[in-house]
């Protein structure tokens, strides 16, 4: 039997609670991607709602992501078992590589057999878990510490 969750007011535009994160270098992003505006349904990810027919609401992830030529996705953040599930397996329906940094994520549920469970079900959708000291992860340290000095690695 599956538990409902019932969830509790949380980052609702306007309070704090949405506010991005003090210790975040907001001069190092290139947008922001705003979900979960429409009253309608619920948005766990960051890509669209979770409908496919017809699906109520997209985000312009996608389409910019697309447009800056971007074909590896990297998902961090809460809830492992909600919102990062869910952007992973759209991130994957839309066509990029998609990876979940493990370290990176806290899952709403602990239990040890649905984590495992959640893991499975992603790498079988084709998301790669990966760790901060994986090498995916020192090939984005690299190009980051690269980046406007036109070296490429």
């Amino acid at each position: 039997m599956e538990i409902a969750r019932l969830w509790p007011d949380h980052c609702i535009q306007g309070t704090p609670g949405a506010k991005l994160i003090p210790e975040l270098d907001i001069s190092k992003l290139d947008h922001v991607v705003q979900k979960g505006q429409d009253t309608r349904v619920e948005m766990y990810s960051a890509f669209r709602d979770p409908f496919k027919s017809p699906c109520v609401v997209q985000s312009n992830l996608s389409a910019l992501l697309k447009e800056a030529s971007i074909s590896h996705v990297y998902v961090v953040g809460l809830a492992t078992d909600y919102c990062v599930k869910q952007t992973a397996l759209h991130s994957v329906e839309d066509g990029y590589v998609t990876f979940v940094v493990e370290e990176a994520t806290k899952a709403v549920d602990q239990n040890e057999d649905a984590l495992l469970t959640l893991k499975k079900e992603l790498e079988l959708s084709s998301v790669v878990y990966i760790s901060f000291s994986g090498t995916e992860v020192d090939q984005v340290r690299e190009r980051t510490e690269n980046a406007g000095t036109g070296m490429e690695t």
